[in-house]
C-alpha cells in the first residue's frame, strides 16, 4: 500500500500532552517535580531589569557640569522616590535657590561631573510564567522553567489571534446562518464560545464586551477579523502580521478551525468540542505559518481519560488510503474528504507541473485528484 507523510492538524479526544513553560530570562522555578498545577499556577518568575532614565541634571539647574558635585544630594546606589530632591543650588545670599526633584522612582546608577547627567534605573518588573494547562510537573529546567504533562483532548485550528486564555467551554447550537450579536447568551464572563457557524466583527466585539475570553469558530471573512482587531486595538490601520500571531493584547482570543471565508466547521471537530461543553479549557491563538509551524490550539485536560494515544508524531502524520484530510488550496479549499488512492507515479496537473497526487472522496461523494502538497491530514477522532 502506498503511504506518505504530510503535515496535519490534531483533533483528538484523548492524547498525552507536554508543555514547556520557559521564562524569557534567568529566574527561579517555584514548583517541584510531581506537583499538580492549575492553569493560573505560577511555575517560574524572574525580575526584568527596569529601563535606565538619563536626566541632564546640570542643564536643569542652570549650572556647569563641574558644579554638580556641590549641588548633588544623592549618591550612586541610593534608592529614590518620585519627588525626592536630586540636587539644589545655594543661590546668591540665600536668594534665587534652584532645586530639581526626581520625576521617577528607582536607583541612582550614574552621576557624571563630565556631562552633568544623572542616570536612574527604574524599578524591575516581575515576570511570571503560569502553567497554562492543568497537569503535573514532570521536569525542571533550572532557573528557566518546567515541563508540564497532562492527558486530555486537543483540537488544533488553522489560524488564530490573541494569546493564552483559560475558561469554560460554551458550545452554541448549530444554525443555518452566521451568528449575530443578538444570538449570544446573556452570561459570557470567563467563557470560551464555540459555534459551528461563522460570525461577524460586531458579534466578536459584543462577546468581548460581555466578558468572553475566547471564540472558536470555523471560518471568518478576513475583513471581519481585521475590523474586529482594529476596533479592539483602537488602531484604524492595524493589519494581520504575516510571520506570527498571538502577541496581540486582545481580551478575546479567536481561533478559526477551518480557515477564512464562509466554511462550516468539520463535523468531527464540532462533535468533539460539543462533547466537552462545560469543561475548563486552555486556548492559545498563536499561529506561525513559516518554518517551525505553530498552530492555534484548544486543550481540555481530562481527569478520567478513557484512552491515551500511544502513536508517535510520525504515525499521526502518516498519509494512507482511508486517511481523513482537508484540502488547503483552491479550487477545493476547506473541503474535507478521505484518501481513496495514492498513485505512485507522478502526474501532470492543471498548472502544468508534474507532481505526486492522491485521489480524494469529498464529503458530498464526488471524487477529485489533487497534488499531495495541497492536503493536510486530520488526526482521526
Amino acid at each position: 500500500m502506498a503511504t506518505a507523510y504530510t503535515p496535519g492538524l490534531r483533533v483528538s479526544p484523548c492524547t498525552r500532552l507536554e508543555k514547556i513553560r520557559r521564562l524569557p530570562l534567568k529566574g527561579e522555578v517555584s514548583v517541584e517535580i510531581g506537583q499538580i498545577v492549575r492553569p493560573d499556577t505560577v511555575v517560574a518568575r524572574a525580575e526584568m531589569p527596569g529601563l535606565a532614565q538619563n536626566i541632564r541634571l546640570a542643564e536643569q539647574l542652570g549650572i556647569e557640569p563641574v558644579e554638580l558635585k556641590s549641588a548633588i544630594k544623592v549618591k550612586v546606589g541610593d534608592s529614590i522616590s518620585s519627588g525626592d530632591v536630586l540636587a539644589s543650588t545655594k543661590g546668591v545670599f540665600g536668594w534665587f535657590k534652584n532645586e530639581f526633584r526626581s520625576p521617577v522612582s528607582g536607583k541612582v546608577e550614574l552621576i557624571s561631573e563630565v556631562t552633568g547627567h544623572i542616570g536612574i534605573r527604574l524599578p524591575p518588573t516581575m515576570v511570571e510564567k503560569t502553567a497554562y494547562i492543568s497537569g503535573a510537573v514532570t521536569a525542571i529546567i533550572p532557573s528557566e522553567g518546567v515541563t508540564i504533562e497532562c492527558t486530555g483532548a486537543m483540537v488544533q485550528g488553522i489560524f488564530g489571534v490573541g494569546g493564552e486564555q483559560n475558561g469554560e467551554l460554551l458550545v452554541l447550537p448549530e444554525a443555518s446562518e452566521p451568528l449575530k450579536p443578538e444570538g449570544l447568551p446573556a452570561n459570557l464572563s470567563g467563557k470560551i464560545l464555540v459555534t459551528p457557524t461563522g460570525a461577524d466583527s460586531a458579534t466578536l466585539q459584543r462577546a468581548a464586551e460581555a466578558g468572553a475570553v475566547g471564540f472558536v469558530l470555523p471560518a471568518l471573512p478576513d475583513r471581519d477579523l481585521i475590523a474586529y482587531l482594529r476596533a479592539a486595538l483602537k488602531d484604524p490601520k492595524y493589519d494581520i502580521g504575516v510571520a506570527i500571531t498571538g502577541h496581540e493584547p486582545l481580551p478575546l482570543t479567536i481561533i478559526l478551525s477551518e480557515g477564512f471565508g464562509q466554511i462550516p466547521m468539520a463535523q468531527r471537530t464540532f462533535s468533539l468540542l460539543k462533547s466537552l461543553n462545560g469543561r475548563r479549557a486552555s486556548i492559545n491563538g498563536a499561529t506561525q505559518i513559516r518554518a517551525g509551524v505553530i498552530r492555534p490550539e484548544i486543550i481540555v485536560p481530562l481527569d478520567t481519560p478513557s484512552a491515551v494515544a500511544s502513536a508517535d508524531e510520525a504515525d499521526r502524520n502518516l498519509l494512507e488510503v482511508g486517511s481523513s484530510i482537508r484540502l488547503i488550496r483552491e479550487p477545493y479549499f476547506g473541503r474535507l474528504g478521505s484518501v481513496t488512492a495514492l498513485p505512485s507515479e507522478p502526474m501532470k496537473v492543471d498548472s502544468g507541473a508534474v507532481v505526486r497526487v492522491l485521489q480524494v472522496k469529498l464529503e458530498d461523494g464526488s471524487s477529485v485528484v489533487v497534488p499531495r502538497a495541497n492536503v493536510e491530514i486530520i488526526t482521526p477522532v
